[in-house]
């Protein structure tokens, strides 16, 4: 997910402030990285590949001038992530950086190439500022050249261009990827999101899909996707200014594991009442005891807490629960029943196939409610209701503690729908809310064990696969360790429920795969057991993640033990995220791999 900065200063140059935006949003994942400023009536950029510490570099040895700029964070889509195909893509009359993929860019580079345009890069960006250029130079507008423009584009996207022509100018669009501008004092900003204009203003509006802006000293002009212009509302957003560092970790994820405690506290709060130990959700405009069906929808990580959600709201509130990855969904067309409750999940609130997912449900007369950590995401804004994750913004590529603050506030909407539907009974709601009061206490307990998780990485580290097993929300869990091990270390990961072993991943076991075993002593520990034993008899090593109870029975057959604390089985998928997110950790750590940003993974999905 690339990122994009914009400035209009007052009299400053504005590459120094434009590098330090760009350093807010490293947490989108990015290949390269570039600025552009309009300086003395023409351009001049600065593009570097990797890290932004090399951009920095490059400027402290040849600064860039100019009052006026563009900036850009890119994860490669089209084209090699290289210095020639780092944004800003520029002529001489025009710069751009973009988010998103314009799927038409091959038609309209030929196009252009008819009409005598030269490209130098396998880009689809480099189509933006050669077309914009073009209309310039037929003497259309600005604001004339933005609006064809982006009205010739299909994809999803969002620019910034600037202007030799026009040195006090930023155009904007956008149409799927998100875009915000920002109101300071005598200064304007265009950004991908909050987060980039925290440093410089609080007061933001942000861009309707197919709208179209023109920042200029004074203020901005929003055009709506028909061109007339529209009345987005300023809001003060509350997202912090301050630059966020490591503290005394060493990595962003590692910080953001142990923050958990803490934020699973702050979203529990939000959504319970320890009082009167009730949930308390915000106004809902429909009645959760007439939902028919729940239907889910995320990517990735979200889809693991979708998952224990499923289980959750069956087995308590008793009401049928579909969930489905948001890439596969809408092509499916699915059939929904008419005033069911459609749940998208998503950390960003922008992750576009969820984005898409949200909207088909819309046409299915759906009640639409969205879990996310960005309570101004363009998912948040489409919504009827926002149960928001008060996790605090997580850098870290691997989600850790925007998962389980997901699964807090699932556990207490689950909650919620099955006191509405009178399907638990006032003992068991209580020991629920009771647990999921205990969890961050708990959780804090298990943090204090780093030696004791580093010394199983070692047991990883050399491994080629790893599988990982569990029967009901311990299935999820094991899915999610999966994921997190992969994706940081790079080493092949499953996760299977562990009644499947038998069908097939039985054969893959022998003396080098270890096997992580989920399993809190709930009423299906004797049958996930009987699976860990078949794979110990065929010498497998066994990695046991339990309780007191479940690890005593496996004291001398496992090749570890991580024992947890005792907690009510509703609520043990919470608490056994910490330790497979530990694992997956430290193994990526002793493995050299870049922790924070792993290879090809941005943080949030907003194309297709």
């Amino acid at each position: 997910m690339c990122g994009i900065i914009g400035i209009i200063g007052n009299g400053r140059d504005v590459s120094p402030h434009l590098l330090d935006a760009l350093k807010r949003l490293e947490y989108r994942g990015y290949d390269s990285a570039g600025v552009a400023t309009v300086h003395d009536g023409r351009l001049d950029r600065r593009r570097a590949e990797g890290k932004l510490a090399n951009l920095d570099a490059l400027l402290q040895a040849d600064p860039l001038a100019g009052n006026i700029g563009i900036g850009h964070t890119r994860w490669a889509t089209h084209g090699a992530p290289t210095v020639g195909n780092a944004h800003p893509h520029a002529t001489e009359t025009v710069a751009v950086v973009h988010n998103g993929i314009i799927e038409n860019y091959q038609a309209l580079r030929e196009e252009l190439a008819g009409d005598g345009a030269a490209f130098e890069t396998e880009t689809d960006t480099e189509v933006v500022a050669v077309m914009l250029s073009h209309l310039l130079a037929t003497g259309k507008t600005p604001e004339a050249a933005i609006a064809e423009t982006a009205g010739r584009l299909e994809g999803a996207f969002s620019i910034a261009v600037l202007l030799t022509a026009y040195p006090d100018m930023i155009l904007g669009a956008r149409r799927g990827s998100p875009l915000a501008v920002g109101y300071g004092e005598g200064e304007m900003y265009l950004g991908s999101d909050a987060m980039a204009l925290a440093p410089f203003t609080n007061r933001v509006s942000y861009l309707d899909d197919g709208d179209w802006a023109v920042l200029s000293r004074d203020g901005a002009v929003i055009h709506d996707e028909g061109g007339a212009v529209a009345d987005r509302p300023v809001v003060t957003t509350s997202t912090s200014g301050a630059l966020i560092g490591k503290g005394n970790y060493r990595h962003f994820m590692q910080k953001e594991i142990h923050e958990q405690p803490e934020v699973i506290g702050y979203t529990l709060h939000n959504y319970f009442d320890p009082v009167r130990h009730e949930v308390r959700l915000p106004d809902l405009p429909f009645d959760l005891a007439d939902l028919p069906k729940v239907t889910i929808v995320a990517c990735g990580t979200s889809f693991h807490a979708a998952l224990v959600a499923k289980y959750w709201m069956e087995q308590v509130a008793r009401v049928p629960v579909e969930i489905d990855i948001a890439s596969e969904f809408r092509y499916r067309g699915a059939a929904m029943p008419a005033g069911g409750l459609a749940l998208f999940i998503s950390q960003s609130g922008e992750t576009a196939d969820t984005l898409a997912a949200l909207r088909y449900a819309r046409t299915q007369d759906q009640h639409i409610a969205v879990i996310a950590n960005v309570p101004e995401s363009s998912m948040a804004r489409e919504a009827d209701v926002v149960l928001q994750t008060l996790a605090g913004p997580e850098i870290g590529v691997a989600s850790t503690k925007a998962f389980t603050t997901q699964l807090v506030v699932l556990a207490c909407l689950s909650v919620a729908i099955a006191t509405a539907r009178g399907a638990i009974d006032d003992s068991r709601r209580r020991d629920i809310l009771r647990g999921l009061a205990e969890i961050p206490s708990r959780v804090n307990d298990l943090l204090g064990r780093e030696d004791e998780m580093l010394a199983i990485a070692h047991m990883l580290q050399e491994a080629r696969d790893v599988l990982y097993l569990g029967r009901g929300t311990g299935f999820a869990v094991a899915l999610e360790g999966a994921l997190k091990l992969k994706e940081l270390s790079y080493i092949h990961a499953e996760g299977y429920a562990a009644g499947e072993m038998k069908h097939g991943p039985i054969a893959l076991i022998d003396e080098a795969v270890p096997i992580i075993v989920v399993a809190p002593y709930d009423p299906l520990f004797d049958k996930t057991a009987a699976n860990a034993q078949e794979v110990i008899a065929r010498d497998g090593r066994v990695i046991l993640l339990s309780d007191r109870e479940g690890c005593t029975r496996f004291d001398g057959q496992a090749a570890a033990l991580i024992e947890l604390p005792r907690v009510d089985p509703f609520v043990a998928p919470i608490l056994y995220s910490v330790p497979v997110q530990m694992l997956a950790y430290h193994t990526a750590v002793l493995k050299g791999t870049d922790v924070d940003q792993p290879r090809n993974l941005a943080k949030s999905v907003t194309v297709e």
